[in-house]
């Protein structure tokens, strides 16, 4: 994995992201929206006041510094690119 993504890893990882590397894509990273405190950071389905398309904004604040975005792949969970 980049530097970027590896440093935007253990960043989310350690505010409680529930980050994780599919085995489809290891040279990036995920964010689960099926754990439970998924609802916390992400949510598909509903997008609360501040956040912009079911992301909270500490997680685009994070991945912007780095260069780095995320897009939903399906409701279970978002892939972060460059």
């Amino acid at each position: 994995m980049k530097k970027n993504y590896r440093t935007a890893f253990n960043r989310l990882k350690k505010i409680g992201v529930p980050v994780f590397i599919h085995p489809d894509a290891e040279d990036r990273f995920d964010i689960s929206g099926e754990e439970p405190e998924s609802t916390n950071w992400v949510n598909y389905w509903d997008s609360p006041n501040g956040w912009e398309f079911g992301v909270h904004p500490k997680i685009d604040s994070i991945l912007k510094a780095l260069g780095l975005y995320c897009e939903w792949v399906n409701p279970g969970h978002l892939r972060i690119y460059d």
